[in-house]
C-alpha cells in the first residue's frame, strides 16, 4: 500500500506566527505517527520561516517512523543538515530562495551534472534520495541518469485539473511519468496539493506509487476534523 508521509511545516507556522512553543512541533511529529502516518516529512527553508533546523534535529531524536527531509542542496547549511541527522529519506527541490512554497521540479537535463554530483554525496551516507519532478517523460528519463533513488512528481497541476472536473486529463500525464519510472527502476513519490478530494483517484490510477507527502491539505482539515482523524482519513484514500 502507498505510504502517507505527513508534512508538519504548517504546525510551525502556526507556532512562529505568536512565538513559544505552541503548538509544540516535536510533539506533532511524535503524534503524526502515533495517529496512523508512515512517516514524517519537514521542509526547512534557510529564513527557517516555518520548520527551524533546531526543529529537525530534536525530531530526528526522537520519532520512529520514516523522516522524510525536503530541501534545496543549493545550501550547504541544508546539506550539512541532513548529512548530520541522516533521515531515511533526503527530497531534493529546486526553489528559489525566499520562495513561498514549491512550484516546478528539476530540470534533469539541464541540471544532469549537479544531481549527479550531490545525490552521490548523500547516497554515499547511505541516505535514499528522491528528487522532486514535473509528469514529462524527459524529466524521468533524465533523472534516472542521474543515480537517485526515487522521484517525486509535483502535482499541483493534478489538483488543479481534477478541480475542473477534467480526471482522466489530469492524472494522464502523471500515469505515464509513473510507468516509465517503473521502466526505469525508480522508486516514486508524489506531493503537493493533494487532498481529501482528489487523492484516491490519483492513487488508484498511479501504479508502483510509494509514497505521498501531504501537509497544507491535511492540516486544514485537521482543524475541522481533528488531527488523527485527518490522518486516518487519508489513509484511507490510499486502501
Amino acid at each position: 500500500m502507498t505510504k502517507l508521509s505527513v508534512n508538519i511545516n504548517k504546525f510551525a507556522t502556526l507556532r512562529n506566527s505568536r512565538g513559544g512553543n505552541n503548538p509544540d512541533v516535536v510533539q506533532c511529529a511524535v503524534d503524526a505517527q502515533r495517529f496512523g502516518a508512515d512517516g514524517v516529512t519537514v521542509h526547512p527553508r534557510p529564513d527557517e520561516r516555518h520548520i527551524r533546523y533546531s526543529d529537525v534535529r530534536e525530531i530526528r531524536k526522537i520519532i520512529t517512523t520514516e523522516f522524510n527531509i525536503e530541501g534545496n542542496p543549493a545550501e550547504q547549511k541544508f546539506v550539512d543538515l541532513v548529512l548530520e541527522t541522516k533521515p531515511h529519506q533526503v527530497t531534493l527541490v529546486p526553489d528559489a530562495l525566499g520562495q513561498l512554497t514549491s512550484d516546478h521540479g528539476w530540470d534533469t537535463i539541464k541540471h544532469k551534472k549537479y544531481l549527479i554530483d550531490i545525490i552521490d554525496v548523500f547516497r554515499k551516507a547511505n541516505i535514499r534520495v528522491s528528487i522532486f519532478v514535473d509528469p514529462a517523460i524527459a524529466m524521468v528519463e533524465g533523472a534516472a541518469e542521474t543515480g537517485t533513488d526515487r522521484i517525486e512528481l509535483y502535482t499541483e497541476g493534478y489538483a488543479k485539473q481534477f478541480e475542473t472536473g477534467n480526471k482522466e486529463s489530469a492524472v494522464a500525464p502523471y500515469r505515464n511519468a509513473a510507468i516509465k519510472a517503473k521502466e526505469l527502476r525508480l522508486g516514486l513519490n508524489a506531493g503537493h496539493d493533494l487532498d481529501l478530494r482528489n487523492l484516491k483517484y490519483f492513487a488508484q490510477n498511479i501504479s508502483s506509487l510509494d509514497e505521498v507527502s501531504i501537509g497544507h491539505a491535511l492540516v486544514c482539515d485537521a482543524i475541522y476534523l481533528g488531527y488523527e482523524n485527518a490522518v486516518q482519513m487519508y489513509k484511507r484514500q490510499l486502501i
